[in-house]
């Protein structure tokens, strides 16, 4: 497997120019910003995502974890990578300062994320589910709560998970069995839960779980849910670990990729109950586990974005040294020995990988900077309007970057040939690790009916018509005279938006009077929002490009790179916005084939 190198100017260029990190660093919480931290940070983080973590990749990917008597072995140099992780502060990276953290904007968490995750998708996995652990205590705990496990979390010095998932209860979780019965201040939960992401490893000393169950004489279904603390160990009033918990590793899944990243099947009471306490009220666990879920289904997108670069990195790689056949672009009489990087269909999959990276990576720090505003802008109705576009993006950010990432980790086995079938390259490592993100933390059928049947039926499209305004404010004062390489992309921007309007308006009808027919269009649709939208981004960036250009003439390979990829954007996947609007429409066909028919 090749290494990684962090695109540190892409990096940058998406946080300046299309997500507009320094327009975040202005509001309240974010002055820690700089631009002189923001540079020094993601040049660290490049670091050790360069040195720590991409080496260990394939070796977790080979090795996997290991499981006996319940015991749980991550592979060679986890541990030590991951006590420097924390030793070096990056799990508080985003955190808020009054919970211990660093407080920087999470559009920067989220960048720095996309290095752990296109390094050693794995390992992320862990950090990643810590911080939504400390979020979701900082916002929900009770104070004994935060006394006792906030500070560790933060820091990272214990680790965290998300248990929602039963053998009989996955995407349906009012259908979850597992039982909690009050005993004094605690509960004894006792269950089985399935799919527990670093539900049991040897990295940190302890692991706090955030479990949904069912209280006795609770109400049916998701209603009925309430959320739960149990730690791995008991802890003590001090703070310290105390007493082992009653829950026990019964079975490390076997999976299709990210090897490394053990995943378990966890059981609760074998004994006396494992000993839990309340996140806030009974009955509410699903909506506050949905504060956990709601910011992993964004860093699951992100996931996709990192594994589409790492690909890309790849393919790029081998290309250039590989030697197969003679271009038909070589010039005749011409003997030199060329790389299959100037064969045109070569070239044509390169820079679809390059663009749908760079489209998936804008995506979703659109959306962070989002909810950054939404947290942090001083006025009111602002950031009630950007709470909107986030909880708009969310599902969007997930499905869409998700399928980005493994249609290109697919392009890089076909640039490979036979040797990107053959485990040895690394190439099919990346395609194993990337499909998971289409599943997990909801499916991106899920997204779809999520995007249709809440986001855009519940305020009659009112998030989606701003945002497509905005999107039309770009297309319209900008000329192709202002902005030549703009005005390639221009016809493309416009075909599309103009698709995703008709598409909003009419699946928006068809919701209120058949709602079966309108989520059976519903992964289309949700197909051409993360298209359009991606595709808005990268003509931002384009713009913001040929800003930089006619500023910054030593600029001029990093333009013309940012202007191309944006326009292959346009004529390959903005061209194919339109085309989608049968399939969006066509939900009553879907419906006509009934289930014995299959």
């Amino acid at each position: 497997m090749s290494g990684y190198a962090a695109p540190l100017a892409e990096i940058r260029f998406a946080l300046d120019a299309v997500a507009g990190i320094g327009e975040i660093a202005t509001l309240s919480g974010s002055d820690a910003a700089t631009s002189e931290t923001i540079d020094a940070i993601l040049n660290e983080a490049a670091r050790f995502a360069e040195e720590k973590l991409a080496p260990l990749n394939a070796i977790g990917d080979r090795t996997g974890c290991r499981m006996a008597n319940g015991v749980v072995t991550t592979p060679p140099g986890f541990k030590e990578a991951y006590a420097a992780f924390v030793a070096a502060g990056w799990n508080g990276l985003g955190l808020p300062v009054e919970a211990g953290g660093a407080g920087l904007p999470l559009m920067l968490a989220t960048a720095v994320l996309e290095m752990w995750s296109s390094a050693n998708p794995a390992f992320a996995l862990c950090p990643m589910l810590t911080q939504a652990a400390a979020e979701l205590v900082a916002a929900e705990g009770s104070a004994l709560q935060r006394a006792l496990y906030l500070g560790k979390l933060v820091s990272g010095e214990w680790t965290g998970t998300m248990n929602l998932t039963e053998p009989q209860a996955g995407s349906d979780l009012g259908a979850i069995r597992m039982r909690a019965v009050k005993d004094g201040e605690h509960y004894r939960l006792t269950g089985q839960k399935i799919f527990i992401t670093y539900g049991e490893h040897d990295l940190a000393p302890n692991i706090v779980h955030a479990v949904l169950a069912r209280v006795e004489g609770a109400p049916a279904g998701s209603k009925g849910l309430s959320l739960f603390l149990v730690p791995k160990f008991r802890v003590n009033a001090d703070g310290s670990p105390g007493a082992r918990n009653d829950i026990r590793c019964l079975k490390l899944e076997e999976k299709l990729g990210i090897h490394a990243s053990p995943t378990c099947v966890l059981a609760y009471g074998e004994e006396d109950g494992a000993i839990g306490t309340l996140v806030g009220e009974e009955n509410r666990g699903l909506e506050l586990m949905f504060r956990m879920m709601n910011g992993s289904r964004l860093n699951v997108g992100l996931q996709g974005a990192a594994i589409a670069e790492r690909a890309y990195q790849q393919a790029r790689d081998y290309a250039k040294s590989r030697v197969q056949g003679r271009p038909v672009t070589a010039s005749a009489g011409d003997d030199a020995v060329l790389p299959i990087l100037h064969h045109p269909d070569v070239r044509r999959m390169l820079l679809g990988m390059r663009s749908d990276a760079d489209a998936a990576r804008a995506l979703a720090y659109y959306a962070a900077g989002q909810i950054d505003r939404a947290q942090g802008d001083p006025d009111a109705v602002a950031r009630a309007r950007h709470q909107a576009r986030a909880d708009l993006l969310i599902p969007i950010v997930k499905a869409w970057n998700a399928e980005q990432g493994f249609a290109v980790a697919s392009e890089n086995i076909q640039i490979h040939g036979g040797m990107g079938y053959i485990e040895e390259t690394g190439a099919a490592q990346h395609l194993r690790d990337a499909r998971i993100a289409l599943i997990y933390e909801g499916t991106n059928g899920i997204q779809a009916n999520d995007l249709v049947g809440r986001k855009l039926a519940r305020d009659g499209g009112a998030a989606m018509r701003a945002l497509i305004a905005e999107m039309r404010a770009l297309d319209g004062p900008i000329g192709a005279a202002i902005a030549p390489g703009f005005g390639i992309i221009r016809p493309f921007l416009t075909a599309a938006i103009d698709s995703l309007a008709k598409a909003s308006e009419d699946l928006r009808a068809r919701y209120a009077a058949d709602p079966a027919v309108a989520l059976a269009g519903a992964a289309p649709y949700l197909r051409l929002s993360g298209t359009v939208i991606a595709g808005w981004l990268m003509a931002k960036a384009a713009l913001a490009a040929e800003s930089l250009g006619a500023r910054d003439s030593s600029q001029r390979a990093f333009v013309a790179a940012k202007l191309l990829g944006a326009q292959f954007f346009a004529e390959h996947r903005l061209a194919q916005a339109p085309a989608l609007l049968p399939a969006i429409r066509g939900g009553a066909t879907v419906l006509s084939f009934e289930p014995d028919g299959f």
